[in-house]
């Protein structure tokens, strides 16, 4: 939701600011001349007052998006060993997951996404079967393997983990040709 935000923030801003600039320009240029009254003229620098204010507080908050460290990609698994701390990424057990589940026979595509839970990892896994193999028996192997492979290497326990297949591909028929 932030980021959708931001995005509309920084939309306005820029269409506000380069409003703004052809303004400046313009009558800097004298191509436009603005024949305004006393009341007029304190009516209008009012405005650009706080819409210079506006844009002034929405740079702070674009320069304060531009230097913070984004913490969504640092995502990682800490853990405390006698003989010290061991940080796994979240990227590391995507891949490890994705070897795991390329391993069994009749996956074609794979995509992984880990979520980290108090429980334990929770792994979803988006694969394409071929045609050949009974679909239950498929996603309840890809399950056991991926499970057993990121236990078994991260020593991290591995509470779910779910499949969707998301499409079927008929493997090619090899039609013998007879002379």
């Amino acid at each position: 939701m932030a980021k959708i935000l931001d995005r509309l923030l920084l939309f306005v801003y820029s269409i506000s600011v380069g409003i703004l600039s052809v303004l400046a320009i313009l009558l800097l240029t004298e191509t436009v001349d603005l024949n305004l009254s006393r009341q007029q003229e304190r009516g209008l620098i009012i405005s650009l007052i706080i819409i210079s204010a506006a844009l002034f507080l929405l740079s702070i908050r674009f320069f304060y998006i531009s230097i913070r460290r984004d913490r969504h990609a640092l995502t990682s698994i800490d853990q405390r060993t006698e003989y010290g701390d061991i940080q796994i990424s979240t990227d590391t057990i995507e891949n490890l997951s994705y070897k795991a589940a390329s391993r069994v026979r009749g996956i074609r595509e794979v995509k992984t996404r880990i979520r980290i839970t108090d429980a334990g990892l929770e792994i979803m896994i988006r694969a394409v079967v071929d045609g050949d193999s009974s679909i239950p028996s498929l996603t309840e192997e890809v399950q056991k393997q991926v499970h057993d492979h990121v236990q078994e290497i991260t020593g991290i326990p591995v509470s779910y983990v779910s499949v969707y297949i998301a499409n079927l591909v008929q493997s090619p028929v090899m039609k013998s040709r007879v002379e």
